[in-house]
């Protein structure tokens, strides 16, 4: 072959490369479009919930199923404390906390010991779904609905399932122990349930990022943003994720994914699929894909539902560190449920969400990352290669860069109209700001760290990277 048939191969090469990463990009904003409409018309069309907790406690008080909250520990000192009252002030009729301290290294049972005098009791579990040992239970002598379990480190997912063997309740919710929950939320989480004739499984909610604001007393007191860029580009993030696609996913019963952060289920469910896998980084998606599995292949009539008026708030990676390690984690725990469950994928024997969610998730975690990075790669290079309009170029940083800033301020719009949770214009001003600088960097790198979670998922990692975490309250 000479010199000139190879510079011509490798220009089409360069060109069609090119080519498919516009497809695959422009297909990702696309979805992303439909998603973005398909909520505004969920939340225009939808009976608006009781604005305040009294309200709802006047309504539903006397009926509301009792619930265990699941809070799994690990090396949280800093927080606990905090996070444990918020949860125990929760409005709820019948509620108990069960924090399970998964092996912390530092501090954190003294800090549970010392800050709600605890003792240790005698409680057996009614179902064993951990792998590691248990090491004792403790009771509070001030709070009644408080139980804690200490037992070996096995990350996340084994101390979710300690607690879910622990509790007694019809409902669990699952959250971290970091999570700060608005008073009203666990009351707006059964709601559903108490509506429903036993097809409503799993229910879940909004997260937002508490970086910024004023925790005191472990409640929230005040809202607000945050300084750092980082977490502000989260917040941008984190509405685009959940008041559009998950309300989207939710509408057309496609959603794959509740929040570990805050999630509620039926005991009894997740008990008869043997609780989180403890082969996964991304117990939380692994959890809820299995859930549409096992009960499709029961031919069991079910649903799993999102109430974006449920708000949970999460302290957010501060640093570029820390969401590096985050970002990675998701995208290798998101491979390794298509993995697990590749038999669901385009089988119409799960119905959407073999036809339409699998297919979504691959699209976004197997094919978008790497197309992405690419073609920020492929297009100037076929553009000196001369095989490529400029106005090509263009239009890829159309649809990779203003069209992903497009979106996110349609999602702070409808933030603003439905939910109201910023509190003030200049604040908004700052979200805004984010949404739109959040494309000139921000994105690409969190590329990169998707690209690392695929090798992490490649190589077969099971290392567990904590986000560094500075506490609330406590100034970045």
């Amino acid at each position: 072959m000479s010199f000139n048939e190879l510079h011509i191969a490798a220009a089409n090469a360069v060109l069609f490369l090119a080519l498919s990463c516009f497809v695959v990009v422009a297909a990702r904003n696309t979805i992303s479009l439909l998603q973005l409409v398909v909520a505004t018309w969920v939340f225009a069309n939808r009976t608006r919930p009781g604005k305040d907790s009294v309200e709802l406690w006047q309504r539903y008080a006397d009926f509301v199923p009792p619930v265990s909250v699941i809070a799994p520990a690990f090396n949280e000192e800093l927080s606990i404390v905090q996070s444990v009252k918020a949860l125990l002030a929760l409005e709820y009729p019948q509620h108990e906390v069960i924090v399970v301290n998964d092996g912390s290294s530092d501090d954190t049972l003294d800090v549970l010991i010392r800050g709600f005098d605890l003792e240790a009791c005698d409680r057996s579990q009614i179902a064993v779904l951990q792998k590691t040992t248990i090491r004792g239970t403790w009771r509070s002598r001030r709070y009644p609905n408080l139980l804690v379990v200490d037992k070996e480190n096995g990350r996340k997912a084994d101390a979710a399932n300690a607690g879910i063997g622990f509790a007694r309740t019809p409902l669990v919710c699952v959250i971290d122990a970091d999570s700060i929950i608005e008073t009203d939320g666990l009351l707006r989480a059964a709601e559903p349930f108490m509506h429903d004739n036993g097809r409503l499984v799993a229910v879940g909610g909004t997260i937002r990022v508490a970086n910024g604001c004023e925790i005191e007393g472990g409640a929230l007191r005040k809202l607000g943003v945050p300084k750092n860029l980082v977490p502000r580009f989260q917040i941008v993030e984190y509405l685009r994720a959940f008041l559009t696609n998950r309300v989207a996913n939710a509408h057309t019963n496609t959603l794959m994914l509740i929040s570990g952060a805050f999630g509620m289920f039926r005991r009894d469910v997740l008990l008869e699929i043997g609780g989180y896998r403890h082969d996964t980084v991304g117990e939380d998606l692994e959890l809820v894909v299995r859930i549409h599995r096992y009960m499709r292949e029961q031919r069991r009539d079910y649903a799993i539902k999102f109430v974006p008026d449920i708000v949970c708030w999460t302290e957010a990676p501060e640093n570029l560190k820390g969401l590096q390690g985050q970002r990675a984690r998701w995208q290798q725990g998101a491979l390794e449920t298509l993995r697990f469950h590749w038999q669901m994928i385009f089988n119409p024997r799960y119905g959407r969400v073999g036809l339409i969610g699998l297919p979504q998730m691959i699209l976004e975690d197997v094919i978008g990352p790497p197309a992405e990075v690419i073609g920020y790669l492929v297009v100037p290079a076929a553009i000196l290669l001369g095989v490529l309009d400029p106005m090509m170029a263009l239009a890829f940083l159309g649809v990779t860069v203003l069209f992903g800033t497009g979106l996110s301020l349609g999602s702070l719009v409808l933030e603003e109209m439905q939910l109201r949770r910023t509190p003030n214009a200049s604040d908004l001003y700052k979200i805004g700001e984010a949404a739109l600088l959040e494309n000139f960097g921000f994105r690409q790198m969190n590329l990169v760290y998707r690209l690392r979670g695929i090798r992490s998922f490649l190589r077969s990692e099971t290392k567990w990277e904590a986000v560094p975490r500075i506490g609330f309250n406590t100034p970045a």
